[in-house]
C-alpha cells in the first residue's frame, strides 16, 4: 500500500510538473507565475518519501521536459528539480531553515555555472561573453552618433562606460552568487507557505529584524580590506578579482546587518513600520546612506549594540 501511494503520488506530481513546464514554456504572460512554482511537486514529494524515489521522479521530470518541449527545457528540469529535491530532503531530516537556504542556494548555483560550462565546452556558447561584446558594439554606435556634436563628452562618457562593463565583468562570480540566493529567496518564500498547507513541516522565516550574522563576517571583511591595502593587486589580476568579489559580497552582507539592526531599533522604540522601510529606498537612491548603514552593521556585529539597546529598554 505504501509503495502504490508513493507511485501514485509520484504521478500526480510529474503530472503537475509537466502542467507547469507547459505553461512556462508555450504561454509567455504567465511563464513568471509557472517558473515560480516549478520547486513545488518536487519539494512535496521528497519532503515524504525516500530520496531513491525523488530521483525517479527528477529523471521522469527531464524525460517530460524533453518530450512535451525542446532540449533547452531539460537544463530548467534539472535545476528546478534538484533544488527540488534539497530542499524537500532537508524538511525530511528536520534541518534547520538556514542550513535548507544554504544547501538549496548552492544547488542552484551548481546547476547554473554546471549548464553555463556545458554551454561554453560542449556547444561553443558563452553566452556572458557574447552579452558583454553587443552591449559594448551597441554603445559603441551610440557614441558616434553624438561624437561629432560634442566629442570630449563623449570620450568622458565612453570612459565611464568602460569602468562600469570591466567592473561589472570583474564581479560576475559574486554578482551570480548573490543573484542565486536572491532567486532562492523569492522561490522560499512563495513555496513554504504553500507546502505548509499541504502538511508538510517547513520552517518558517524569522522577522528580517532578527537577522544576525556570524561575527566571524567581521572579521573577513577586516581581512579583505586589509589584503587589499597592502598587496594591492593590478586590474585583472586573479588576486585583484578574488579580493574585489570577497570585498564585494562582505560589504553587502554588512549593509544587510545594518538595515537588520535599523529594524530591530524601529520596532524596539515602536517607530511607524514606514521609517524603516523609507530608509531602505532612501539607500538605494542615495549611495553615501549606505556607508553610514554598512558602519551600523559593523559596529551592531563588533559590540552587540541590540544587547545594550535591549539593556536600556524599560
Amino acid at each position: 500500500m505504501k509503495k502504490t501511494k508513493m507511485l501514485t503520488e509520484g504521478a500526480l506530481m510529474l503530472a503537475v510538473f509537466t502542467i507547469l513546464l507547459l505553461i512556462f514554456n508555450y504561454i509567455p504572460f504567465l511563464s513568471l507565475i509557472a517558473v515560480a512554482f516549478l520547486l513545488l511537486p518536487f519539494i512535496l514529494y521528497s519532503a515524504k518519501y525516500p530520496l531513491k524515489y525523488s530521483f525517479i521522479l527528477l529523471i521522469g521530470g527531464i524525460i517530460i521536459s524533453a518530450l512535451v518541449g525542446t532540449l533547452l527545457l531539460i537544463p530548467v528540469a534539472i535545476a528546478y528539480g534538484t533544488t527540488g529535491m534539497v530542499i524537500g530532503y532537508s524538511i525530511q531530516k528536520k534541518k534547520s531553515k538556514t542550513f535548507l537556504y544554504i544547501a538549496a542556494s548552492i544547488m542552484f548555483l551548481l546547476n547554473t555555472i554546471g549548464q553555463y560550462i556545458v554551454s561554453v565546452v560542449l556547444f561553443k556558447i558563452d553566452i556572458l561573453k557574447d552579452t558583454i561584446k553587443m552591449v559594448r558594439e551597441s554603445m559603441n554606435k551610440s557614441m558616434q552618433i553624438f561624437e561629432a556634436v560634442d566629442k570630449g563628452t563623449t570620450d568622458q562618457l565612453m570612459d565611464q562606460f568602460n569602468t562600469i562593463l570591466n567592473s561589472f565583468t570583474t564581479l560576475l562570480p559574486s554578482l551570480l552568487v548573490i543573484a542565486s540566493f536572491l532567486i532562492i529567496w523569492i522561490l522560499l518564500s512563495i513555496n513554504l507557505p504553500i507546502a505548509r498547507r499541504f502538511q508538510i513541516d517547513a520552517p518558517k522565516w524569522n522577522s528580517f529584524r532578527d537577522l544576525q550574522l556570524p561575527r566571524s563576517i567581521l572579521w573577513y571583511y577586516l581581512i579583505t580590506i586589509i589584503l587589499t591595502l597592502i598587496l594591492r593587486p593590478e586590474q585583472g589580476d586573479f588576486l585583484n578579482t578574488a579580493l574585489a568579489n570577497l570585498n564585494f559580497v562582505l560589504q553587502l552582507l554588512m549593509l544587510l546587518q545594518g538595515l537588520s539592526f535599523l529594524f530591530f531599533y524601529s520596532y524596539e522604540k515602536k517607530w511607524p513600520k514606514a521609517i524603516p522601510v523609507l530608509i531602505i529606498i532612501f539607500s538605494f537612491l542615495l549611495f553615501p546612506l549606505q556607508y553610514l548603514i554598512r558602519i551600523l552593521g559593523i559596529m551592531d556585529l563588533g559590540f552587540n549594540l541590540r544587547q545594550l539597546i535591549k539593556r536600556k529598554s524599560p
